[in-house]
């Protein structure tokens, strides 16, 4: 087996103050999987506004930036610049690494290479509110209903097209799950490797006793169709408990029965205790992978969760001919659906069948260290690959060519 070669880009769209989406939690998790095998990296970023904070795993840090660092506000609102951000990313001058590394759900694989470099893309996503989900980002969009729509649809033509070409510089695309992967194939047209990310499993306890309360847990934004959930159990009159706060919060306060209680912002300890104690976990967002859903099974609460996206990957359905069921899936991404689920759950006490120590053990094949040992093997293997083609090349070149 050929060892990774040094020196070694991480590319990543932005660091921006106190961002802990699942991106930032993958480019860390790579970041110190080099690390650890003796291969530190060097980061770029469009901004970054997290290496001068103290207690950021990023303190001290040297990151390559872009002009965007520069500009009124880039660092703390960076994707009013969306316009330029292709060129920006552009800009990165990465021509001395051998093998190049990128975190990318909108344009850190636009990166450019040449020909002797590997370039590697772990893509969270292709641009969502540039494809399958234009339509409803453009009816929540009041710029966009207002007298700059036309511009605003122009510039997101404009985005699809650098989109596909951009991901065409890339040598091999890994997708975060199968979902991923179908939306790449479909955008893009081309083939992605899937490595689930890494989640903090053990910091969770499966073995506490259960309330009979169930737990919404998730940033209050209209994607995550809590409405949804708030809807089912004013239906159902079970208790539910929501965690989470966000622009959504004051309509979903307005329309929450007395069996809702919403909490709002919770540190991590509070959510923990929250999954540890909950009879399920409730979600009907649909999610290119979802780090929740796999906490609340570390944490020994089985899920109830619209059944589309990633958590096809994640959640093994009860009934289905998966074997140690973590959940229920219901069809369709409506109240009425999901109400038809909860009524299900409490009537035949599935959460008898669904034990938190099965729970448990099928989110260890999430964590950081499943993570690592995929990813590294993948790594060493297109990179094995491809330094057996430069040498395959660099051979030819060495022969002489025959004189007429």
């Amino acid at each position: 087996m050929v060892g990774l070669p040094l020196p070694i880009a991480l590319v990543h769209e932005w660091f921006t103050p106190r961002s802990v989406g699942g991106s930032e939690l993958v480019v860390r998790q790579l970041d110190r999987m080099l690390a650890a095998a003796g291969l530190p990296v060097d980061l770029f970023a469009l901004v970054d506004g997290e290496s001068g904070r103290a207690g950021s795993w990023l303190e001290g840090r040297p990151i390559h930036t872009s002009f965007i660092q520069r500009l009124p506000w880039g660092v703390s609102h960076v994707q009013q610049y969306l316009p330029l951000l292709p060129l920006a990313i552009e800009q990165f001058d990465v021509g001395a690494y051998p093998l190049v590394l990128s975190s990318s759900h909108l344009v850190a694989k636009g990166v450019l290479t040449g020909p002797d470099q590997l370039h590697v893309s772990y893509v969270h996503t292709p641009v969502r509110y540039a494809w399958d989900q234009m339509h409803p980002y453009l009816a929540r969009s009041a710029l966009a209903r207002g007298p700059f729509g036309p511009l605003v649809r122009a510039q997101l033509h404009q985005l699809r097209q650098w989109d596909v070409l951009s991901s065409l510089r890339v040598d091999a695309l890994v997708a975060n799950s199968r979902f991923t992967a179908r939306r790449i194939r479909r955008c893009w047209r081309r083939r992605a490797h899937v490595v689930h990310p890494p989640v903090a499993v053990a910091r969770f306890r499966w073995d506490q006793p259960r309330d009979d309360i169930y737990l919404s847990l998730c940033r209050l934004v209209p994607n995550k169709r809590v409405d949804v959930v708030v809807e089912a159990f004013n239906r159902t009159g079970l208790p539910l408990v929501v965690l989470g706060d966000g622009p959504e919060r004051a309509r979903l306060q307005a329309m929450a029965g007395p069996n809702v209680r919403l909490l709002g912002r919770c540190s991590d300890a509070e959510a923990a205790h929250w999954l540890e104690r909950c009879r399920a976990y409730v979600y009907a967002g649909l999610e290119d992978f979802g780090i929740a859903p796999v906490e609340a099974m570390a944490a020994g609460a089985p899920v109830i969760a619209y059944g589309a996206g990633g958590l096809c990957d994640s959640v093994r359905c009860l009934g289905s001919e998966a074997s140690g069921p973590t959940g229920l899936l219901y069809p369709q991404q409506s109240a009425a659906s999901l109400a038809a689920a909860l009524e299900h759950f409490e009537a035949a006490q599935l959460w008898r069948r669904l034990p938190a120590e099965g729970q448990r053990r099928w989110a260890e094949t999430f964590a950081p260290e499943a993570f690592e040992r995929r990813m590294l093997g993948l790594l060493e293997s297109l990179w094995e690959r491809h330094d057996q083609r430069l040498r395959r090349d660099g051979a030819a070149l060495d022969r002489p060519v025959p004189l007429a």
